[in-house]
């Protein structure tokens, strides 16, 4: 069974259904296989949490934007919304901001997963310091072979509980050729997407969805879906590359 990596009950909430596609789950993750990040080690990292608690992740890409997921977005309620930086740890420290309102993808299509990406637009402005720091965009296109690294708070196992801690793990993504073949039989693969596979036993899970995938630097991807979880199935990220000039145009749009 395929799934977008977020929490069913945000679902149920937001939609009180669920997704259009039988065979999607839409359920937070937590990444497999990899290791507790350093304090400090990943400032662009956010957490994106309703009534407290942790449902998706994000990048921060600006003072007032946090990029994410389409599909964390259509779950969420932009009023009960808060994006959560500067810490490591899901229980204590960092600073909330409350979410404006979403901005998601007109072309997004969660029944068979395509263009999942949108943009949080924060009622004030983030307070950057030596743990919150923004991600540039990438300046050029990702491609098979590339090293790349994830974070989030995603469950190490699945079925699993989410950390309290953050999470990262070094990955190498494959060429959307190959992607596409060992995922024929499950979903499409679309070329504005990346994905990642190292063995099986390490990957991204529930919770980890909308958190940012990152290469030289820079923020690449997306967290999509995949198999539950980490079984030797490619993880699939909406490549940030693709949406470049989306993006400006929507936070030149919605900047005031």
């Amino acid at each position: 069974m395929k799934f977008l990596f977020i929490v069913p009950m945000v679902l149920a909430l937001a939609h009180g259904s669920v997704v259009p596609n039988p065979l999607l789950r839409r359920g937070t993750t937590r990444i497999v296989g990899g290791a507790d990040a350093p304090a400090g080690a990943v400032p662009y990292q956010v957490s994106l949490r309703q009534f407290g608690s942790h449902f998706c992740g994000g990048s921060i890409i600006s003072s007032r934007f946090v990029l994410t997921a389409a599909h964390c977005a259509e779950a969420a309620i932009a009023a009960f919304t808060k994006a959560t930086v500067g810490s490591n740890l899901l229980n204590q420290g960092g600073k909330s901001y409350p979410v404006d309102k979403f901005i998601i993808h007109e072309d997004y299509d969660g029944y068979v997963i395509k263009n999942d990406i949108s943009l949080a637009k924060l009622s004030e402005p983030i307070k950057f310091n030596i743990n919150v720091q923004p991600i540039p965009l990438p300046e050029q296109n990702t491609e098979g072979g590339a090293d790349l690294l994830l974070s989030g708070w995603g469950t190490t196992t699945y079925p699993g509980s989410t950390p309290n801690e953050l999470q990262w793990i070094n990955l190498t993504a494959l060429t959307v050729d190959e992607c596409q073949r060992r995922l024929a039989a499950i979903n499409p693969v679309y070329e504005n997407q990346i994905c990642s596979l190292t063995k099986s036993g390490q990957g991204a899970c529930h919770g980890d969805s909308g958190g940012p995938l990152v290469a030289d630097g820079a923020v690449v991807g997306v967290v999509s879906w995949g198999m539950p979880c980490a079984r030797g199935y490619p993880d699939v990220y909406t490549r940030v590359y693709s949406f470049k000039a989306w993006i400006q145009k929507e936070m030149d749009e919605n900047s005031s």
